[in-house]
């Protein structure tokens, strides 16, 4: 499997999907470490020096880095790992629990210090575990992790209101990213004209609407992916 391609090819559709796409503007970016993430913050935003914040990293899938589930298929101790649970982890790799701590605690600690020094715009540039995690902790609408998946160099606006996030440690996602003029409406805009207040309830409303939201976020995604085509799914961008 020729890695150098595949970075070649992942590097030349975000160019392209930049050159189509717009991506917001923000004051700060924060990064993994690894290549392939400094590289789409180069791309993304060249005229920002990123941050780079270790604990970004990518799950440490220990002696199972760079096999496919085919190749571990007969393996106990991947069969042992896929059934989950905090302690699970692959032979000398991450367990969950530590993974989870390491990206809840990162996230927190940026988040904190943006409000703190008035920083109203920032991006994290990471990887798609650690973008899945971190929705699936704090963001709402509430969802599981594998409704988080998206495409490489797309992710999501989030929006983080102080009080909500000191009291209840949860943003908004409110958009995806990169915005796609006339493909989709933004996420918080209403949809129709159908009349929730006549035929929901107060909870049975809020429901429909975060459900009607994903969806939509979801077929812009697929977009995506119609055009620049279903590269392996390793890298995601959470922009706020």
């Amino acid at each position: 499997f020729d890695l150098g391609f595949q970075r070649s090819y992942l590097v030349r559709q975000i160019i392209d999907m930049k050159q189509e796409y717009t991506y917001p503007e923000v004051s700060f970016v924060f990064s993994s470490p690894l290549k392939r993430c400094r590289e789409t913050a180069e791309l993304i935003y060249p005229d920002i020096k990123p941050i780079i914040m270790d604990e970004l990293t990518e799950y440490d899938f220990g002696e199972f880095e760079g096999q496919t589930a085919e190749e571990l298929a007969s393996d106990p101790a991947f069969g042992e790992w896929l059934k989950g649970g905090g302690e699970a982890a692959p032979p000398y790799g991450e367990s969950n629990e530590d993974f989870s701590i390491r990206v809840r605690n990162c996230f927190e600690m940026i988040v904190d210090g943006l409000l703190q020094t008035g920083v109203e715009d920032a991006a994290i540039i990471t990887h798609g575990g650690v973008m899945m995690a971190i929705l699936s902790a704090f963001g709402l609408p509430e969802r599981p992790m594998t409704d988080w998946v998206c495409p490489n160099g797309c992710g999501y606006t989030l929006r983080i209101t102080p009080m909500i996030w000191s009291q209840a440690r949860k943003f908004e996602v409110i958009a995806w990213v990169p915005d796609m003029p006339d493909e989709g409406q933004p996420i918080e805009e209403e949809v129709d004209d159908f009349d929730y207040e006549k035929e929901f309830t107060p909870n049975e409303k809020s429901q429909v609407m975060r459900d009607e939201k994903h969806r939509k976020m979801d077929q812009a995604l697929d977009e995506i992916r119609k055009k620049f085509g279903e590269s392996a799914i390793q890298r995601g961008t959470l922009l706020k």
